[in-house]
């Protein structure tokens, strides 16, 4: 390239910084290192630069900007050195090899050249330009120090260069740090050995992330293994970048690919250069199906969630068995949300049963629902990991587990008897504080001292409880309504909130899963029950995406109803068993009734949620702690069965006699109660 063609590329630069406003912000940025008082060898400006608009200014330049990054950034290094030196902005400057320039993309052409497919894209012949990428963090390192740049000066004192800044080194897209500081670089001038000046030296920040496709997620879900396996790629994020990015969230990543040599290895790897939260798009069109049901059901705000549990994974068990289980799945499922700006109302689910294997299946199957949904495995990691990391950075990088995988989803954990007590104590100090802790051994690990990380849990978790070859643990003279919990302690129990007791009903209910098991087995995949069932799987998974993104409010109504069970229910259990209802209840009971008002598609959480959601947590607290005057049957949610128009009104029916012996409990035993509960 000729001097003429340099010349008139440094003029559109120029051009481009004055109309940006580039200039002024390099201008500010200087007054800023006039303040300091110490010199240093290099001083970084970041400048931020709109493809589009320095396109139109120059097409070489823009063309440079998105394939030729290291050229681009030489371009703007000598015009803002000419800038600085013309205008006097900054004495300390005295070679343009003292400027660090950092582009930052304010984004990339819409095109599919410009986007990396992290499960398709070639390792070998990949072009070094800025690209996006799109996936999730499963592990990532301790923020460290990296060279961003030095001065050496040259060993022989005669030598021009035994002075003054001659030789800086400037850490580069996929340098090492033995790139940067060396002690076998030789002089450009009398070809003498230099030596670094340390009073100069300039540190940065430096954190490693590793990325995966977010599609690695279904392999976790407990389905069937596939031949499919996925890579992850290495984020180098730099400076002001470290700590951007949290570890099980998704992402979106402009950055510059680059090859890291580390003989006699070189590894692919991404600088970031701008960060942004992503999220898979998932449909949350409602089902014409489900539109329907939902208009034909409007005179109740009852019927809709209840229609929708008892046709609820229909692969699995036939209608009518386990139907509050089902529903308290979609209440889950529901409440999960990935936004990490939304409070997160986890409704974590303990299931008491004696048919663990189907339970099993049916939780399962309920992952494949969520938009996010892990399966943890006994010999994999539940919280996290540590490990040293490869890249040469030498600290301890920090591996997601099952729980931290699962964040804005369901964690299911299977059948808690087969962990032992310390892991079972884990599990019970994660639900309570929602936080996951890492502790980092220094000495191991590079450092003077020990450190201990804590991550925030934002997931939600499923686990049975199998008590069919267990000996009970009540005694003659145990509290009436009780469960058998086997092997979890009843301050396990209380760390999930919500416990479900789900057994056959009675013997018919036996007999219709077995023949429900056998005709799957005779005529695999043929319909068995009527059209007026035939809700798909990706009828539910739109419906629950639509009922996530819903906003709601608690009616005045509701919030009345719920403080006066709060109340009513600490009052009265304190005093005859000796049980302190904590404040997590009215959490619970809350996530309960905004979750049934999502499900059923509504916006203002009325009375009726607030019903459920009481019914659902007296259920559960006493199969933990016995019964209170507040006396339900053990499947009140689902007191007679739903299979048509007459059963649906006769629950209703028995719903509303519920409401009214819940006020009547409220009005008995809340303090207070009179001044805002009407006697009827």
């Amino acid at each position: 390239m000729s001097e003429l063609d340099i010349f008139s590329l440094k003029e559109s630069v120029l051009v481009y910084l004055d109309r940006s406003g580039g200039l002024e912000k390099l201008s500010n940025d200087c007054k800023l290192y006039n303040d300091q008082h110490q010199d240093e060898a290099v001083y970084t400006f970041y400048i931020s630069v709109n493809p589009s608009d320095i396109i139109e200014v120059d097409p070489e330049v823009g063309d440079f900007v998105l394939h030729d990054p290291l050229k681009a950034t030489k371009v703007f290094q000598s015009v803002c050195y000419l800038a600085i030196k013309t205008l006097s902005l900054l004495d300390k400057i005295h070679t343009e090899n003292q400027i660090n320039i950092i582009l930052k993309l304010t984004h990339l052409p819409p095109f599919p050249d410009y986007t990396l497919d992290l499960c398709t894209f070639p390792r070998g012949n990949v072009l070094l330009k800025p690209v996006f990428v799109e996936g999730l963090v499963i592990a990532l390192t301790r923020v460290t120090k990296y060279t961003q740049g030095a001065l050496f000066l040259c060993m022989n004192e005669d030598c021009t260069c035994s002075s003054g800044y001659h030789h800086i080194r400037v850490h580069a897209p996929g340098a090492t740090e033995s790139a940067t500081i060396r002690n076998d670089f030789s002089c450009k001038v009398c070809n003498s050995q230099l030596k670094e000046d340390m009073k100069l030296r300039v540190l940065g920040d430096k954190q490693l992330v590793k990325l995966v496709p977010f599609k690695a997620l279904d392999l976790l879900r407990g389905h069937q293994q596939t031949s499919l396996r996925y890579q992850s790629v290495t984020l180098f994020l730099r400076d002001e970048l470290c700590n951007s990015m949290g570890i099980g969230q998704t992402y979106k990543v402009l950055g510059i690919p680059a090859h890291v040599h580390q003989w006699p290895h070189i590894t692919w790897s991404i600088e970031a250069n701008s960060i942004q939260p992503w999220q898979p798009e998932c449909s949350s069109k409602v089902s014409a199906t489900f539109l329907e049901l939902l208009r034909t059901t409007a005179g109740s705000p009852w019927r809709f969630s209840a229609i929708a549990a008892h046709c609820f994974g229909l692969e699995i068990a036939p209608p009518g068995l386990y139907n509050s289980l089902k529903l308290c799945l979609l209440l889950s499922l529901v409440q999960t949300t990935s936004d990490s700006k939304k409070m997160f109302h986890n409704l974590d689910i303990l299931v008491c049963t004696t048919d663990s294997l189907v339970l099993d299946r049916l939780l399962t199957y309920s992952l494949s629902v969520a938009q996010r949904g892990i399966r943890h495995q006994s010999s994999g990691e539940m919280f996290a990991s540590l490990a040293r990391d490869e890249h040469g950075a030498g600290t301890a990088n920090i591996h997601a587990g099952s729980a931290l995988l699962a964040s804005g989803g369901i964690c299911m954990l299977g059948e808690l008897g087969c962990y032992k007590r310390d892991k079972l104590e884990a599990i019970q100090t994660v639900l309570e504080g929602r936080s996951v802790s890492v502790y980092i051994p220094g000495k191991k690990y590079g450092e003077d001292t020990d450190q201990q990380l804590s991550f925030p849990l934002r997931c939600s978790f499923w686990a049975l409880v199998d008590t069919a070859d267990r000996r009970s643990n009540r005694t003659e003279c145990a509290v009436l309504g009780t469960a058998d919990l086997g092997p979890v302690q009843i301050k396990l129990a209380d760390a999930f909130g919500l416990i479900i007791k789900s057994r056959y009903n009675s013997e018919q209910g036996l007999l219709c899963h077995t023949a429900h098991i056998l005709q799957q087995a005779v005529q695999p995949g043929a319909r068995l029950y009527p059209s007026s069932m035939a809700f798909s799987t990706q009828d539910y998974r739109e419906l629950v995406a639509q009922a996530q993104m819903l906003q709601v409010e608690l009616s005045p109504g509701a919030e009345k109803l719920i403080h006066g069970y709060y109340m009513a229910s600490r009052r009265v259990r304190t005093q005859t068993q000796g049980v302190k209802m904590s404040v997590a209840s009215i959490r619970l009971l809350i996530s309960l009734a905004e979750a049934h008002c999502k499900l059923s598609l509504r916006t203002q959480v009325l009375e009726e949620d607030a019903v459920i959601a009481v019914l659902l947590c007296e259920n559960s607290v006493s199969l933990k702690h016995g019964t209170s005057p507040l006396v339900l049957p053990p499947d009140t949610a689902f007191p007679c069965d739903v299979a048509d128009a007459d059963s649906l009104r006769r629950r209703d029916l028995i719903l509303y006699e519920q409401h009214q012996n819940i006020l009547r409990f409220i009005f008995a035993y809340a303090p207070g109660a009179d001044s805002y509960i009407t006697e009827e």
